[in-house]
């Protein structure tokens, strides 16, 4: 249940990412969007558990994963804007 629920929580943070990090080189289709928020996710929540904020087993919250989606949007800015 852990993975379903930081999967659903990913997709609301990668919507709530896109908006609080618009931009040209950003990824403009819901699916992409909702796929790197679900990969934020993930990545607060390992960060967490190896920084020892979260006990194993736990996720991130919404703000981590908000947080988290925000890095890889922008990781993804960085990346699409060295292709073009």
């Amino acid at each position: 249940m852990g993975i379903i629920w930081t999967i659903i929580i990913g997709l609301i943070a990668g919507i709530i990412a896109k908006f609080i990090v618009p931009g040209r080189n950003e990824p403009q289709g819901f699916v992409l969007t909702a796929v790197l928020g679900i990969v934020g996710a993930f990545l607060a929540t390992y960060l967490g558990q190896a920084l020892g904020w979260y006990a194993p087993g736990q996720g991130a919250g919404l703000i981590g994963a908000i947080v988290g989606a925000i890095i890889i949007l922008v990781i993804w800015g960085f990346v699409a804007r060295q292709r073009a």
